[in-house]
């Protein structure tokens, strides 16, 4: 039995695809920057920075760290502003509000601390989760499970005690790299067969197959 769950935010709780790939076009078009959204939508998970490092790269536009936090801080604004558009995936919240009491929950996003604490406020989230680890806290992006470890430390719990929640081959590809058991959603960017490819433990196609999570988590 589990003891702990970790869940990833954009696309595996929430449906943030539109606003995140409206955040990052708003912040290029500083820059003269027009990539196409489904190379923004491929990304989804790797964090803020590297998104735009590997967007500049892929338009062979020079830039430099100074560059990068400046587009992230305008990034971030524009995520904040367009926050009222963004949903939760039917079942998310059900989901968590059933494994609150049963084990422990924590977060683990990509998402910069300042935009993730104003969802989860909104949301009526901001208890539900023991540990909220965000970009701000760690140096590596996903696939490097930087995040999920420290969100293990956090919450005192051994990796093959825990269970993540993630809809992106990198997030499935970081949880499995740690020994962590890992539920892939299909609520993002990445089909059926591509999650296949990354071995997760479980598959779903939402959070709303509580029936099927509950059997994993806890028989």
């Amino acid at each position: 039995m589990f003891k702990a769950a970790i869940f990833d935010w954009d696309g595996t709780l929430a449906d943030t695809k539109e606003v995140i790939i409206a955040s990052f076009q708003m912040a290029l078009r500083e820059i003269n920057c027009s990539p196409d959204s489904k190379v923004i939508e491929r990304l989804i998970g790797i964090g803020s920075s590297q998104t735009f490092r590997e967007i500049l790269r892929i338009e062979n536009i020079s830039f430099d760290e100074q560059l990068i936090d400046s587009l992230v801080r305008i990034k971030v604004k524009n995520s904040i502003e367009l926050s009222k558009e963004i949903k939760l995936f039917k079942g998310s919240k059900d989901l968590l509000m059933i494994l609150k009491d049963k084990i422990k929950l924590g977060l683990a996003s990509m998402n910069k601390r300042e935009f993730i604490d104003n969802l989860l406020k909104r949301l009526e989230l901001a208890d539900v989760f023991d540990v909220v680890v965000t970009a701000d806290e760690i140096t590596k992006s996903k696939p490097d499970p930087e995040i999920f470890a420290k969100c293990l430390k956090e919450l005192f719990v051994k990796p093959e005690k825990c269970c993540i929640f993630e809809d992106s081959i990198f997030g499935v590809r970081a949880a499995k790299s740690i020994g962590v058991s890992c539920i892939a959603v299909l609520t993002g960017a990445y089909n059926k067969m591509e999650i296949t490819a990354e071995a997760p433990d479980l598959i779903v196609t939402s959070l709303n197959e509580k029936q099927k999570i509950w059997k994993f988590l806890f028989q």
